[in-house]
C-alpha cells in the first residue's frame, strides 16, 4: 500500500485493515529486544517504505508503531484506541478504536 493515510472521515483505517499492526515501536530504540525486530527493520526499509515513496506515499515503511498509529487515529477522529495482544503472537498489536 503506497499511502497509509486515509480520509479522516474513515470509519475503519485504511492502513489498518483488519484493526492490526505489527508490534513494535516507532523508536528503533525500544525495539532492540524485540525477536524480530532486524528482519522487521530491514523488510520496512529495503520494501516497504521504498514501494510507498516510489508511488507517492508517506514512506512511513511497516515499522511506524503504536505512537504513529494512535496519533493517526486521533487525527481520524478516533476517541477511544485500546490495544490489544495475543499470547504468543509476538508480531501483531490489535487494535479497537471508536468514533
Amino acid at each position: 500500500m503506497a499511502s497509509a493515510l486515509g480520509p479522516s472521515t474513515a470509519t475503519q483505517p485504511p492502513w489498518c485493515p483488519k484493526g492490526q499492526e505489527q508490534k513494535k515501536s516507532f523508536n528503533l530504540e525500544d525495539n532492540v529486544e524485540h525477536p524480530l525486530g532486524p528482519a522487521l527493520y530491514t523488510i520496512s526499509t529495503l520494501h516497504c517504505m521504498t514501494v510507498s515513496l516510489a508511488q507517492g506515499g508517506e514512506g512511513l515503511g511497516t515499522c511506524w508503531g503504536e505512537q504513529l498509529a494512535r496519533r493517526l487515529l486521533a487525527e481520524a477522529g478516533f476517541k477511544e484506541v485500546e490495544t490489544h495482544t495475543v499470547e504468543g503472537d509476538v508480531f501483531n498489536l490489535y487494535y479497537v478504536c471508536r468514533k
